[in-house]
């Protein structure tokens, strides 16, 4: 057994004989409910380590949308269903803006960056990732050109296949890496770059290990880290992703031109040599653009790489849909490019996007948030500084929201007449103060990459596989990506 496992059966042990304890230990009669804690473990015993945002979904039946939760000493409150979590997020905005400080983020990002910063440090680099992004083109024809130019060099490689089956984890990833790093670094790199094939590893690395049970052990608790090879691992990873960063930085020094500025990396050099005395100038620091570099290299490539995989498996698993999708590409705009301009004249495709993101839920529990101040939900008092799970899980399969939350079903963003119609529950990118800073170009490469694939190619389960055989469970990490899987990509006539 394992050190890990050992430890864990020994916690367990100690727990079961000491079974006691209350959730804040406090005599409030209006703090959220929810299971009873066993001392050092709190709640662990009731989590499936694999899948935790599964257990969360079932207390929320049990407990209601508002209750209170402990993993080891650390009390959470999680918040399920569609209006609780518009409620916190959107309507109480300010008061839910923090980002709770779990230990492997924490170490990852030591407080910089933009993804699990603090403060006033979070408010300034999301101020100035936000303007940057929009300044490079997101949103814009410029960053869609980019896409679309990545859109053919993914078109060439599928087609190199000649029809047999293939996986299509790592050029997906490539692809779509491809788009942020054109933004950061102002390149593109070939999809067989030995460099560019590490960084995509260590980055999915990342994304796995950060939601294994390992590291859930590990932020609960963090002195016994040395146990955990995961963690070591993990770490690893970023000092080898921040050693390409700031190598890449410094090659961007010796050719900075204000005048010129060719990239991410170079308006944020700049800022940092301005010569003025506003504060703020304190946090344009290598420390903070390495942080930030690495937040939106792997934001930016894992969710929209996993979101585009899961796509390609949904339209292999129901090939009506996927012909329906055809049928109205080849109709409205033929064999021309597909462009951003289109979206709005092909809604079935924009609908079956939606749905993609929806159903295939890769945050389900968000990104941990905490309350800025004391603050009442629902008509629980929750203290200052309580972490907060907003169970996207629970959002996105709510009952009250989705006719039919448990299946794939493009008609949740189509109204009678076929028209595309938004859904207010609809928050794969969560919502208020947090929400994605890179929505926007999230969105532009999921139509364009995802409209382009399907007007070449016809995906089917590679030969001795059916589409009843293409498994739906999603594998175990942070993010909830598909199983591997393998298809052909047939030319679609």
């Amino acid at each position: 057994m394992d050190p890990v496992s050992l430890l864990l059966l020994f916690i367990l042990t100690i727990a079961f004989i000491f079974k006691t304890g209350s959730f804040w230990n406090a005599s409030r009669r209006d703090l959220p409910p929810g299971p009873r804690p066993w001392p050092l473990i709190g709640n662990l015993h009731l989590v499936d380590l694999k899948r935790p945002y599964r257990t969360m979904y079932k207390l929320s039946k049990q407990y209601g949308p508002v209750f209170s939760f402990q993993l080891g000493s650390q009390k959470t409150v999680v918040l399920a269903g569609y209006e609780t979590v518009k409620e916190a997020l959107v309507n109480q905005a300010d008061a839910f803006a923090e980002r709770a400080a779990i230990p492997i983020f924490e170490n990852m990002s030591e407080g910089y960056g933009v993804i699990f910063s603090h403060g006033e440090n979070w408010k300034v680099m999301r101020r100035f990732t936000l303007t940057t992004l929009r300044d490079y083109g997101m949103g814009k024809r410029t960053i869609e050109d980019k896409i679309v130019e990545e859109c053919h060099f993914l078109i060439h490689k599928f087609e190199s296949y000649q029809g047999k089956p293939f996986e299509t984890t790592e050029i997906m990833n490539a692809a779509v890496a491809n788009v942020i790093v054109s933004i950061l670094l102002g390149q593109r790199f070939e999809y067989e770059d030995p460099t560019f094939l590490r960084l995509q590893y260590l980055i999915d690395e990342l994304a796995r290990l950060s939601g294994s049970p390992s590291i859930t052990l590990y932020n609960m608790f963090p002195a016994l880290g040395f146990l955990s090879g995961a963690r070591k691992t993990i770490l690893h990873n970023m000092d080898v992703l921040h050693a390409f960063i700031q190598a890449t930085f410094i090659e961007h020094l010796k050719e900075l031109d204000e005048n010129d500025q060719r990239s991410f990396i170079d308006t944020f050099l700049i800022r940092q040599q301005e010569k003025n005395k506003n504060k703020v100038n304190e946090f344009y620091h290598i420390r903070n653009l390495r942080t930030l570099v690495s937040n939106l290299f792997v934001a930016g490539m894992e969710t929209t790489s996993t979101t585009l995989r899961w796509a390609l498996l949904l339209m292999t698993k129901y090939p009506e849909i996927q012909n329906k999708v055809q049928e109205e590409i080849t109709t409205v705009i033929g064999s021309a490019q597909p462009q951003i301009e289109h979206r709005s004249k092909l809604p079935y495709t924009d609908a079956v996007i939606h749905e993609v993101q929806r159903f295939a839920n890769i945050l389900p529990m968000n990104l941990p948030h905490a309350t800025t101040a004391n603050v009442t939900l629902k008509g629980y008092f929750i203290p200052k500084g309580t972490h907060i799970i907003p169970l996207l899980y629970s959002v996105l399969y709510d009952e009250s929201q989705w006719e039919k939350p448990l299946h794939f079903y493009p008609e949740h963003f189509l109204d009678s007449e076929g028209k595309f119609v938004k859904r207010d529950a609809f928050m794969p990118f969560s919502a208020g103060r947090r929400m994605c800073v890179g929505e926007t170009l999230a969105k532009m490469e999921l139509f364009l990459i995802f409209a382009s694939l399907l007007q070449r190619f016809t995906f089917q389960p590679a030969p001795g596989t059916s589409k009843e055989d293409l498994d739906l469970t999603p594998a175990v990490g942070f993010t909830t990506p598909p199983m591997s899987y393998h298809f052909c990509a047939l030319p679609h006539a």
